[in-house]
């Protein structure tokens, strides 16, 4: 695929949005979301077909492997008082050691080293925390709770009496049905701070069809956090660095790959996620897909050679984010802003709560 000096432009991964096309709720049942399927290769070329996530069984092979990211969306979305009174928020991002935790904070200016908060929940006693200080990287705080909350799940439990679904700003209707429906149905490893969108879409009437096919699955870890959802910033991309995220491959995803390419089935991923953990794996294996565990903060752009990965299941993103880049790398930056022109002028929904988009092998 050649590369235009335009793929590293941040501006160049813009588009305009009817904000009534921004998805409000969730479509029920899960699969009866819209979904265009392109080609990976030629996709502008050819003509996308308009169907729906139920159309899966017809577009994937008995053999094939599906791989997904099984993270556990915490109720990350924290409110606090402030010291002089007033009510402010936290969103958790990650674990640092012994209770402290790297937070985000609104409004972050008014939470400074030293200050003592207040977290409160209806029904729930307030509980105090400090915060010690600035993450320079993030402009996040760094922000001590009790040291028996030190891991993912631990702060589950937590997180469950005090906290709330940290739904994107977009989405402005929030109910207790979020809960639920802003989760996949198999996640199962708590610690995402926001969904792997693309498995929203994965009814369990849907995948029993699926298995029954004969296709396979298996499962990866990424907990998503900043290096998914946080905006970009910078224009030029060439030096762009990401938040690292942490990842688990196992080997039973190894072994389910390595028999995959044997049957000559093809390896689909379910989501930008699931291709960042992936593609994180290989190159931790120079070349060789191996078992990984731990962080990675992988860039995925135009130039990319992907190692895994023949397709993609995945949502439609923002402007102007990473998400837009890594699909860019498997399809072509021209060819996914045409694609998703063509998203807009049928009335496709966008983002979290959208409809989907395959690209086949």
């Amino acid at each position: 695929m050649l590369i235009d000096p335009k793929d590293f432009l941040l501006s160049s991964y813009n588009y305009e949005l009817d904000t009534n096309l921004i998805a409000q709720e969730p479509i029920e049942p899960r699969h009866n979301a819209r979904m265009m399927v392109v080609p990976k290769s030629n996709a502008l070329l050819a003509k996308s077909l308009d169907l729906k996530v139920w159309d899966l069984l017809n577009q994937l092979n008995p053999g094939d492997l599906l791989v997904m990211n099984d993270t556990r969306v915490l109720q990350a979305r924290l409110r606090v008082r402030l010291k002089n009174g007033s009510l402010a928020e936290l969103l958790l991002i990650e674990p640092q050691e012994d209770g402290r935790w790297l937070c985000l904070g609104k409004p972050a200016k008014k939470m400074n080293p030293g200050d003592c908060l207040l977290l409160e929940a209806s029904e729930q006693s307030s509980l105090s925390l400090r915060i010690l200080n600035r993450d320079k990287t993030t402009g996040g705080r760094i922000v001590q709770f009790p040291a028996s909350f030190g891991n993912r799940e631990t702060m589950e439990d937590l997180l469950k009496k005090y906290g709330e679904m940290p739904l994107p700003p977009y989405i402005h209707r929030y109910d207790l049905s979020n809960i639920e429906r802003y989760q996949t149905r198999y996640a199962s490893k708590p610690g995402a701070v926001a969904a792997p969108t693309a498995g929203l879409h994965l009814s369990d009437q849907l995948l029993d069809a699926l298995r029954r096919k004969g296709v396979f699955m298996a499962n990866v870890t990424l907990h998503v956090g900043l290096g998914t959802f946080r905006p970009l910033q910078e224009e030029n991309l060439n030096d762009l660095s990401l938040h690292s995220e942490w990842v688990e491959v196992k080997e039973e995803v190894v072994s389910a790959i390595n028999e995959c390419r044997c049957r000559r089935g093809r390896v689909i991923a379910v989501g930008t996620t699931t291709v960042r953990s992936l593609e994180a794996a290989f190159l931790a294996g120079q070349g060789s897909l191996q078992p990984f565990k731990g962080s990675t903060d992988l860039v995925i752009k135009p130039g990319y050679k992907f190692g895994i990965i023949d397709g993609l299941l995945t949502n439609f993103h923002l402007p102007k984010s990473s998400l837009l880049l890594m699909v860019s790398a498997l399809i072509g930056r021209e060819n996914l802003l045409t694609l998703y022109k063509q998203a807009r002028e049928k009335k496709y929904r966008f983002f979290s709560y959208g409809d989907a988009m395959l690209i086949r092998p």
